[in-house]
């Protein structure tokens, strides 16, 4: 439900509940179910690791597409997340094509 109505995710350093998140984000955006929107992680060395895991591993056994971390900024402060966020949707504004309203309607 977090992704049906959201604009933006973003996530801060946590446990096996943010990463389930996190996963569900990447896999609905990447597989077309959902829209695609900005996925912010906060705090580059909590994160790091898990991205290099990411590259190192799942791109090379070929479990997601090396274009599919596009998806993923790493930022550090409030001004950075907010300037990501307004950038993404300057040129496209924040609600929905029909495109999008339909997926979402699905979800």
């Amino acid at each position: 439900m977090f992704v049906k109505y959201a604009s933006a995710y973003v996530v801060l350093p946590g446990g096996f509940g943010t990463l389930d998140e996190l996963a569900e984000i990447l896999t609905l955006v990447q597989t077309g179910k959902t829209r695609r929107i900005p996925i912010i992680l906060v705090h580059r060395p909590f994160w790091e690791g898990l991205l290099d895991w990411f590259k190192q591993t799942l791109v090379n056994e070929k479990t997601i597409d090396a274009e599919d971390l596009d998806l993923i900024k790493i930022l550090e402060t409030p001004q950075e997340i907010l300037d990501a966020i307004f950038d993404y949707y300057e040129g496209r504004g924040f609600e929905p094509s029909a495109d999008e309203v339909e997926k979402l309607l699905q979800l």
